[in-house]
Formats: structure tokens, sequence, C-alpha cells
């Protein structure tokens, strides 16, 4: 049987202490099928009162609707309970509506620029936890660095962070102003960051934010099979989803089943896959997505859910790396990502 502890799991992010179980909106905007912004929004209210204080966005989730929505939730607060929020979002993608397809700008007008835009759609007057979504090898990373620093001076963000860079770009970034987070992919599905960003970012003291930390909800025995997914949802293109590959990786999702239903937590495999994160990295925090208030309580719950060593060890041993089939993701999601493919 897992152990359970009545209080959840704590880090520190962009000057806060707040709960290790954060929330990621991106499925509220785009990506997976249909959104119903007045389901999100109950949605968000919910997991606020569950405990929830990061809410993570983007300013190219939905073409600015992910941000929108957010601001409606956050309008609908307290000054007070605003201010117990980390409120994140990222710069730097750039799509045509309807199109997966990206390019990427870290010039320093836009920057500007999309900030602004950013904070105009929240309806906010600092923007927590400012990324850099992907970067763009054409400007140097110490240039976008001492612009990001400039726009903090000014009060525009409160803290600086990065997404899906190599060590070098963000130990050269380091060294020009402090960054705050790393946000990668990360789960028992995508280990690469085990090899240098999570023992480099734990060295800094820099909060490592794991994003698809459920891969996508592939690591929930109960997905549906890639071609009953909803027409415009992305997965339906994703390696990891399709052909020998989604066959392989679904009995994997199959085999943490079972491992839940051994340790008496029967039905909540996803549980499992967010409290190993937790127990192996203790600078990381998660922002597991969902758009339906079922799966809010089931998340959250991993936060407080400790896991034995044995039950580590096995889980690492049953993910491996090299077990999973299949790359993460198409290859115009490749633009953009310093940090290696697999």
């Amino acid at each position: 049987m897992s152990n359970t502890s009545t209080n959840p799991a704590l880090r520190r992010l962009a000057g806060h202490t707040l709960p290790a179980i954060g929330l990621g909106l991106m499925g509220m905007s785009e990506f997976y099928g249909e959104s119903d912004d007045a389901e999100s929004l109950v949605t968000l209210h919910a997991a606020r009162e569950l405990g929830v204080r990061h809410f993570d966005t983007a300013d190219t989730y939905g073409h600015g609707h992910n941000e929108q929505l957010l601001g409606r939730f956050l309008a609908q607060l307290s000054p007070a309970q605003r201010a117990e929020l980390c409120i994140a979002t990222k710069f730097g993608i750039k799509r045509t509506p309807g199109s997966y397809e990206r390019d990427i700008d870290n010039s320093p007008a836009y920057i500007r620029a999309a900030c602004e835009a950013s904070l105009q759609r929240l309806g906010v007057e600092q923007i927590g936890l400012y990324y850099v979504h992907r970067r763009d090898p054409a400007q140097p990373i110490e240039a976008v660095m001492h612009t990001l620093a400039e726009l903090k001076a000014e009060g525009k963000i409160g803290a600086i962070g990065l997404s899906e860079v190599s060590l070098e770009t963000l130990e050269r970034a380091h060294a020009i102003h402090p960054v705050a987070a790393l946000q990668s992919e990360y789960s028992l599905w995508e280990r690469g960051a085990e090899a240098q960003m999570l023992p480099a970012t734990a060295r800094l003291g820099v909060a490592f934010v794991a994003y698809s930390p459920l891969g996508r909800a592939l690591l929930s025995a109960a997905l549906p099979a890639t071609d009953t997914l909803a027409a415009n949802d992305f997965r339906r293109q994703l390696p990891r989803f399709n052909g020998t590959a989604g066959e392989q990786n679904r009995a994997l999702a199959q085999r943490l089943a079972e491992l839940a239903e051994a340790w008496g937590l029967a039905g909540q495999a996803s549980q499992l896959a967010l409290a190993w994160i937790l127990a192996k990295q203790p600078h990381a925090l998660v922002i597991p997505g969902t758009r339906r208030q079922k799966h809010l309580s089931s998340n959250w719950a991993a936060g407080s859910l400790g896991l034995s060593p044995v039950q580590v060890q096995a889980l690492d041993d049953l993910f491996k790396p090299g077990s999973v089939a299949g790359e993460r993701y198409t290859e115009g999601g490749w633009v953009g990502i310093e940090s290696g493919r697999g």
C-alpha cells in the first residue's frame, strides 16, 4: 500500500511558497478538441478552492484566448485572492490560427509588445512569472535576458523563466539575471531532463516546472484509441500515440494501471505518475492540465501521496529510458526546442 501524508508537497516558485500541484490551462483553449469557457471557468474556481495556486498559460494557446479566459477568472477574485496566486505565461511562439506550425521571435521589440498584450488579456499590472516559451537562436540569450530584466525593473513581470532550453542557454541566462524557473516536459514517459537539466536547476536554485507530467493523458489507461479522438486533437499526429509505438506505449500504461491497483490506487494511475515526479525531484512542480472538475481532485491528491523507495524504483524500472516508443513531437513541434529529442 502507498503511504499518504496530510499536507501537500510545497515548493518555492517566483517568490511564492505554494503546493507542488499546479494547473496547466492549454487544453482549455486548443489542441485537445472542443473547449467550453463556462466549464473551464467553473474548473478554475474549483481548482483554487481545492488549493491550487499556480496557473500556467501562454499567449499562443488559442491565440490569446487562454490568457483572456484566465483574465476572466482573475477578475472574479478579490485582490487578496489574486495575491495568493502565481500566474505564469509565456511568449515567443508565433502561429497562424488553426496551424500547429510556428515561428519563434525573441527580439526585444517583440518581447515588449508580447508582454503588453499579455498584461491586457490577463487584466493584471504584473505577470508573476514570464517565460521565454521557445528560443530563437538568432537572438543572443544575453539580449533576451537584458530585455526581461528591464521589464522586471519596470514592475511588469515578477520573475523570469525559460522553457525547453539547453544547459548552456540556462547557464548563460542565469549569469545575466537569476532565472526563477525552467519549464520542460518531464514524466515517466519523458525522462530526458534527468541527464542535465534537473541536476543543473537543483544546483542553481532554479525551480523545475514539469509540463505534460501525465504524458498528454497517455499515462491514463482510460485514454480512448487515437482514431476516436476529436478531429482537432493534436495527439492524433503525435508519434507516441500512433502505430506500433502507440501500441507499445498503451501496454506500458496498462502495466502502470495494474501497479496502481496492486498498491490500492485502482483507477488512479495518474496519481502515481505525479507522485513519482515529486518523490524524485524535490525542486520540481507539476502542471497537469484538465478542463473538467472530475480530474482535479485526483491530481491534487497526488501532492500528498508518499511513495516508498521500493515503489519509486518499481516505476523507474517500468519506465526506464528507452522503454517508451516514438518521439514526443512531430517535426513542426521541435521548432525552438533546445533540450534534446526523444
